[in-house]
């Protein structure tokens, strides 16, 4: 895995085998980050990281300048390896709290300018999910949602979608 932008551009990260992970392609992410940058500011923004696994897009949005990251993850070997991560590089700005994402969202009480979430693509309640984020006052004025999925998914019939992009296999809704 590497960061493909910013002020860690090219930085490898090594990610154990073992992990049961699907980070995030090369390919999506920069398909992301140029739509980000072309019509978002990422700089100086906070970011939530819902379902951050190896932690691949807070390294990304923490290279091009975001103020803070929030990652949120589960399972305590994806929360280890972030921790270990952010220590390795020496970032300041990424707090990682590993707990379930849907009881996090009942808890949480701070906004953010943008909000990522790529659930297991399988999961069971990500057709909901939009609507489980929108519907809690986490999202700033101005503030979007991305939710990362495969094109089982269709969420072209969702009141507040505002885009959809497709990298590969990778697909993005963007929810205002």
């Amino acid at each position: 895995m590497r960061i493909i932008g910013g002020t860690y551009k090219g930085k490898t990260i090594a990610v154990n085998a073992r992990l049961s992970l699907r980070p995030t392609t090369d390919f999506a992410k920069e398909g992301l980050f140029n739509i980000l940058s072309g019509r978002y500011e990422p700089a100086a923004s906070e970011v939530l990281d819902l379902f951050s696994g190896t932690g691949s897009i807070s390294y990304e949005f923490v290279s091009r300048g975001a103020r803070n990251v929030l990652a949120v993850e589960m399972n305590p070997q994806h929360v280890g390896f972030i921790r270990q991560t952010v220590r390795t590089m020496h970032i300041e700005n990424i707090r990682i709290v590993r707990d379930d994402v849907f009881h996090f969202l009942t808890i949480c009480k701070a906004t953010y300018d943008v909000i990522f979430a790529d659930p297991p693509y399988d999961m069971h309640r990500l057709p909901f999910l939009p609507d489980e984020i929108l519907h809690r006052p986490l999202l700033n004025d101005n503030g979007i949602l991305i939710v990362e999925h495969s094109r089982r998914t269709d969420f072209s019939g969702h009141q507040r979608l505002i885009m959809h992009r497709n990298y590969g296999n990778v697909h993005f809704s963007f929810f205002r």
